[in-house]
């Protein structure tokens, strides 16, 4: 149970509950050990203005996150109130009773006492603020109280009427955190807590200001906010898994295989048109979000040809609803892309029929004669699914080498398969680079543990079949270690073999 709050300024509680510090600088010796709330406070606690308090790469969020405190109806206190004349003005408090928001509670890890002035330049290459802005903490309090705190957010935000300037406030209730939900994990917060502490240099510090101009950019514009949380589970701000929640712009996909049992059902009370049209332009929509370029002039209709992708190949589709793919309907394909793109175009190209029944016998016998790919509706929609599940997953140019003669729903399971399997083995390697590291936290104190390529080989070998060679794992260390996947770190060297890679986040497999 939490009986009282302590105050902080407003971006900095931002800042904590981001990843973005574990450390705050009260004015006061905080014990470690103590729980309490974190509660909001305006601008007025700082001792210098906020542009000359925080780095710049910050500050845009400093402004918004103050400006939308005092949104929520917090009175900044005037330093006077005029009631008589301008010469003779008489100095009055203005008693206001402030509320705030509080999403955050925290339990302080440790508290340092910092009175050198050679380690604030390093202080500030970890945190948020300036140079200057911790110059002046130390002249005006003589020390810098450094609280490293770990913070939890709180299942529901609570409104807190302030009362009080004081360091700590007291709760209207008391807040039950039986049931913690730390922003970092354990093994994150303690690696980062260890580089703090001995004032190492940021490992990253160019992804870190490139964070926080998409931070900046995603006050405004949402949909940066995805790339915003890849790059702080990359730096290590955030927990190393990502939950991602529900995209609710991608139900679509639900109804792939739905419309097309649709269309067998209207088929059979003959009444298949309109369920004929849904089928195929969801085909399209479905195709689009693989990847393919769908040229918008094909559309279907009578004596036109349903689909037509140019990009990352040319591809001709023929959609067909219904119970039955019928007789004919291999001929009707060449015949409609013979005469809208050409013999040369329609010999060249890929061609595809969908469908949610089964071919005829003579289909199948055309498709194969003709190299004609037969799939499934369900089939479509396991691309469609695997692509939503990972988004990097779906290669179009390797899926072209699966589109042979014939019904190949069995092949679009294969390439799924295979796919899948290539995503696990990338999910161990990071596993691996993942134990290692733990392996070393009870032996070392150094702060991102690294390992070469050798000491990932043999570890995943020596737990893991078939067995890899150096120069696989190398290629999927570098791969697994871009900064557009981010799921390890890698410390360059002179000599490629002697790169040493340490763990960011996992890759979770569902």
């Amino acid at each position: 149970m939490i009986n009282t709050a302590l105050r902080l300024p407003a971006p900095e509680i931002e800042a904590l509950l981001q990843g973005r510090i574990i450390a705050v600088i009260p004015n006061k010796f905080i014990t470690p050990g103590r729980e309490f709330a974190l509660c909001p406070a305006d601008a007025s606690i700082n001792l210098l203005p906020a542009e000359q308090y925080y780095h710049s790469n910050f500050l845009p969020i400093a402004q918004s996150t103050f400006a939308q405190l005092n949104s929520q109806g917090v009175l900044i206190q005037p330093q006077q109130m005029s009631l008589l004349s301008a010469e003779e003005q008489l100095k009055l408090p203005l008693l206001a009773y402030e509320t705030v928001l509080v999403k955050a509670w925290a339990n302080c890890e440790l508290c340092e006492i910092i009175n050198n002035a050679e380690s604030l330049v390093a202080l500030s290459h970890l945190t948020i603020w300036t140079k200057k802005g911790l110059q002046e903490i130390l002249k005006q309090r003589h020390n810098i109280f450094l609280a490293y705190l770990r913070v939890y957010q709180l299942p529901k935000s609570i409104e807190v009427a302030i009362k009080s300037n004081s360091l700590f406030i007291s709760l209207p209730e008391s807040l039950n955190v039986s049931e913690p939900k730390p922003v970092i994990n354990d093994r994150t917060f303690a690696q980062r807590k260890r580089q703090l502490e001995k004032l190492e240099p940021p490992l990253d510090p160019e992804l870190e200001e490139l964070q926080s101009a998409i931070a900046s950019l995603a006050i405004s514009q949402p949909a940066a906010k995805q790339l915003d949380d890849d790059i702080k589970a990359f730096l290590g701000w955030s927990s190393d898994k990502l939950i991602k929640q529900p995209d609710s712009n991608l139900t679509w996909i639900n109804n792939i295989a739905k419309l097309g049992d649709r269309s067998i059902e209207l088929d059979e009370k003959k009444s298949n048109y309109q369920a004929g049209t849904d089928f195929e332009n969801i085909a399209r929509q479905s195709l689009e979000f693989l990847g393919f370029k769908v040229e918008s002039a094909y559309k279907g209709g009578a004596g036109g040809l349903d689909l037509f992708c140019s990009k990352p190949y040319p591809i001709v589709c023929e959609c067909k609803a219904g119970k039955l793919i019928p007789s004919r309907t291999v001929e009707e394909l060449l015949k409609l892309g013979g005469m809208h793109l050409g013999k040369t175009q329609l010999l060249t190209s890929a061609k595809l029929v969908i469908g949610p029944g089964n071919p005829s016998t003579d289909t199948l016998k055309a498709a194969k004669e003709w190299e004609v790919s037969i799939i499934n509706a369900m089939s479509l929609q396991k691309l469609v699914e695997f692509k939503a599940k990972y988004p990097g997953a779906i290669n179009l140019v390797e899926l072209q080498q699966y589109l042979e003669p014939g019904q190949i729903d069995y092949k679009i399971d294969e390439y799924i398969d295979q796919a899948e399997r290539e995503i696990k083995l990338r999910s161990q390697i990071i596993t691996v680079v993942k134990e290692l590291s733990e392996q070393d936290n009870q032996n070392s104190k150094a702060t991102h543990q690294s390992f070469t390529v050798t000491e990932t080989r043999a570890h995943y070998n020596a737990t893991h079949n078939p067995k890899l060679i150096d120069e696989v794992v190398h290629d999927l260390l570098i791969e697994l270690s871009s900064p557009l996947t981010g799921y390890l770190g890698r410390r360059k060297s002179s000599n490629l073999n002697s790169d040493r890679f340490y763990f960011l986040r996992d890759l979770p497999i569902n």
